[in-house]
């Protein structure tokens, strides 16, 4: 758990445009089938890991009473047998529903930094490294969920909603001996990337995989003609953010959930 209001004031504001592109981008990034749209808020209900997709994301402000919603809410996700989970974001509408919550008992938790860099036309040309394999959607989704032991049903929701995704990237696998090691993915929305899906098996971690795969990743988004790139860590995760400072990763903003006590843990 954690105060938002003790977060640096440039990683909250809403008039961060580069930040909105940034979160319409992830969105459409994230999006699996199973979501609706309730009086200007998107509600996900995929049962997968990530929590992107099993949350409200309060994208426009609305008519109703703000009491009428949160039970709306409630109801609507304990129908779908799913915790009632919000994300929070600078652009969250309406504007005081992060004061509103935590005053009707939903915890801040799970901070989380979505980090970018400006990315040129052409980057050096890596060495080719053999270990890295390209895969399709399917197959990627697949050894995410084996590298992180997730359960059949979480395991199936992310397939889904990988495989379903509207937006082109590249998925890779780095592999040794057959065994997948790490994983990652870069989706592709005009001049802007998004890295997802940054999995390395615990065990082989502190060994460079994740670095080797973000460079084949951002190879890849410079040559389909990608001008920034951004992506989501968990702000605690020390080990991760240092790969990205390698690379010029810089905080853009902050987004978090809110949810009554209980809920938390698993992908931003």
């Amino acid at each position: 758990m954690f105060d938002p209001a003790a977060l640096p004031a440039e990683l909250r504001r809403a008039d961060n445009l580069l930040g909105a592109r940034f979160e319409d981008a992830g969105l459409s990034a994230s999006q699996p089938p199973q979501q609706t749209i309730y009086d200007g808020w998107l509600l996900r209900y995929s049962p997968g890991k990530a929590k992107r997709a099993r949350s409200v994301n309060a994208i426009g402000p609305g008519r109703l009473p703000l009491a009428e919603k949160l039970a709306h809410v409630e109801s609507f996700y304990r129908r779908a047998g799913l915790r009632a989970l919000y994300r929070i974001t600078p652009y969250t509408l309406p504007t005081g529903l992060d004061a509103a919550l935590a005053t009707a008992g939903y915890m801040a938790r799970d901070e989380t930094r979505v980090m970018w860099i400006d990315l040129p036309r052409s980057l050096p040309v890596a060495p080719a490294d053999a270990s890295i394999t390209q895969v399709d959607a399917i197959e990627f989704a697949e050894v995410a969920a084996q590298l992180r032991g997730s359960p059949a049903a979480q395991a199936a929701a992310e397939r889904q909603r990988i495989a379903n995704s509207a937006l082109r990237g590249e998925f890779v696998t780095l592999r040794e001996d057959g065994q997948d090691l790490a994983c990652g993915s870069v989706l592709l929305e005009g001049e802007t990337a998004g890295i997802f899906n940054m999995v390395t098996a615990d065990a082989h971690r502190g060994r460079g995989h994740a670095t080797a795969i973000v460079g084949r990743l951002l190879q890849h988004a410079a040559a389909a003609g990608a001008h920034k790139v951004y992506l989501q860590v968990d702000a605690g995760n020390t080990p991760a953010r240092r790969v990205y400072d390698r690379f010029g990763f810089r905080d853009c903003y902050a987004y978090w959930y809110r949810a009554v006590s209980g809920e938390g843990g698993g992908k931003q």
